[in-house]
């Protein structure tokens, strides 16, 4: 596909008032002349000990004039509009600093998980053609740079610790001819697919930021609040949840990585944070064990973002009734999806838990911050016929201002409905008891939610067949309290061999350069894997199967 929107998009939605000319760079300038010297960016309080650097807070002023140099230094290696550069960093300042610098140019910028190894990054290389990945030399002792050159040309590897000082011009005048295309791609984050490799998503300000407008309408920001953002800003939750609504409100951006609770929560009451994100599993936690909450003072804190898995009701209403935090409930996606649940149009914590508003369907009225910023509807997966009844289950296909347009090198099959709405491969139904909302129920694709982290099982599946004295070898998903959903391998041993370990499958998948999150965490073995006709393995066949041993005691 193009990287950029067709002319007859970019004019109905500009018309619409839904796309402008803003880039995420106009925002930074415009704040750094209304508020100096107020705080953009703080780095999480464990720096150092992450790579060796020392901890920085940032105003927006200097946000702005240390991108500027910092642009001027990637143009002279070279870095022009349009070009893609990969950045594989934590949440830290200096990926803030790359951001900013990067939309300056018109580059494309690729954010990845520091957890990826060879085996992804060498994906994202064959799929991008990127011009530079930008790294750091040891992140608690994994040596990304290192291993960055393992697939890149070693020019192509700059290091944020050792090659590329993006502080050099913190002082330095901030003006500068840069981009002005809020219609150019500004980034390709990564996404599972059915096909087994992640997709590239190429997604344009104008997108970001209608998704963020989403959040800070269902969030109530105003001007200046201040932001802690505990998950990796490589995606929908931290760019659309965290990044760009900062932007838009002015707000100071607190980072926090990894995810370490007694630090997450000291920063929460130090850095006097109004609005932050956390995972089902720790609000979990803190619901159950109230005194790990109630040890510290969270007074300015107003709500707290969530998702990925079906929340708690009981944890909802602990935070709201006991603890006085709203909770909103995302459900979103790198392609476009934004359902929100807040207290506004879900005030139940039963229907929030699990519930979603029905945004853009005829005769549902839901307020948001424009008329049209983002339209859903279910469709039967097998004939696009619309389904209106409750109870019926249906893919969820969305369109608006924030959706994609088209996965970068793919040829567009089933992405989009006839009509150009986007097929999320969700299954849904509307609510018998509750109409004006969706309720999830299953999914069309063959994808792993591991925590809100989307895993393609055929990726896998490839990765592991052949090997270990295998026969057959096909991973599936088995439900997991905290994370909702886990990787169990599911083997077929050649005829005398012996079956591998759980451990020796994961080391396999280690040496191809797997990230960590993927690797199996439950092992069983078969005379056979449940297949279709056509040869398919049959994978909700598979998983009913290894929930059912579990059930009967049998697990490996």
């Amino acid at each position: 596909m193009n990287m950029r929107s067709s002319d007859a998009r970019i004019a109905r939605l500009t018309d619409a008032g839904l796309w402008g000319t803003d880039t995420l760079h106009d925002l930074l300038a415009r704040n750094a002349a209304a508020t100096p010297d107020r705080e953009a960016v703080v780095d999480p309080e464990n720096k150092a000990e992450l790579t060796g650097q020392a901890p920085r807070r940032l105003s927006v002023a200097e946000l702005d004039s240390a991108s500027s140099a910092c642009a001027r230094e990637l143009a002279s290696r070279g870095v022009k509009a349009g070009d893609r550069v990969i950045l594989q960093l934590p949440n830290t300042s200096e990926l803030i600093v790359l951001y900013y610098a990067l939309s300056k140019l018109g580059a494309v910028i690729s954010p990845t998980a520091v957890q990826y190894g060879t085996h992804e990054l060498t994906h994202f290389r064959d799929e991008l053609n990127p011009t530079a990945l930008i790294t750091v030399t040891d992140l608690r002792g994994a040596k990304l740079a290192q291993q960055g050159r393992e697939v890149f040309d070693h020019e192509q590897v700059w290091d944020i610790a050792d090659d590329l000082d993006v502080f050099a011009g913190l002082n330095d005048d901030p003006a500068g001819d840069w981009a002005s295309d809020a219609n150019a791609t500004l980034t390709v984050a990564w996404t599972s697919g059915t096909t087994g490799t992640p997709k590239a998503v190429p997604r344009s300000h104008n997108m970001w930021l209608a998704q963020g407008r989403l959040t800070g309408y269902a969030g109530q920001f105003s001007d200046g609040e201040r932001f802690l953002s505990p998950f990796p800003m490589i995606n929908m939750a931290s760019l659309g949840g965290i990044l760009f609504p900062s932007a838009l409100h002015n707000c100071t951006l607190v980072q926090h990585h990894p995810l370490d609770i007694p630090l997450y929560l000291k920063q929460l009451q130090d850095e006097r944070i109004n609005y932050t994100l956390a995972p089902p599993p720790l609000l979990n936690r803190l619901a159950q064990q109230p005194e790990m909450w109630e040890q510290f003072d969270y007074s300015a804190l107003r709500v707290i973002g969530s998702g990925s898995v079906p929340l708690s009701p009981a944890m909802i209403e602990t935070f709201e009734s006991r603890f006085g935090k709203s909770i909103i409930n995302f459900y979103g996606s790198n392609e476009g999806i934004a359902l929100i649940g807040t207290p506004e149009n879900s005030p139940s914590p039963e229907h929030r838990a699990t519930l979603f508003p029905r945004l853009g369907a005829e005769g549902v009225d839901f307020r948001s911050y424009a008329e049209g910023a983002i339209l859903t509807r279910l469709n039967d997966p097998d004939t696009g016929d619309v389904i209106e009844e409750p109870g019926v289950a249906g893919e969820l296909t969305v369109t608006g201002p924030g959706v994609f347009d088209g996965y970068l090198n793919h040829d567009g099959e089933g992405v989009f409905t006839e009509d150009g709405y986007f097929r999320s491969g969700d299954l849904l139904e509307i609510c018998p008891e509750q109409p004006t909302h969706y309720r999830i129920v299953g999914r069309c694709k063959d994808i792993i939610n591991r925590g809100g982290i989307k895993l393609s099982p055929s990726e896998l599946d490839s990765l592991l067949e052949g090997a270990l004295g295998l026969a057959e070898a096909a991973v599936c998903a088995y439900a997991d309290e905290d994370l909702g959903e886990k990787v169990c391998a599911c083997v077929v041993p050649l005829e005398n061999v012996e079956a591998p370990t759980l451990e020796a499958l994961r080391e396999h998948l280690r040496d191809k350069g797997v990230a960590r999150f993927k690797l199996p965490e439950r092992l069983e073995i078969f005379d056979e894997l449940p297949r279709n006709p056509l040869g398919k393995v049959t994978r909700n066949v598979l998983r009913d199967q290894v929930e059912a041993r579990e059930h009967d005691g049998e697990t490996a």
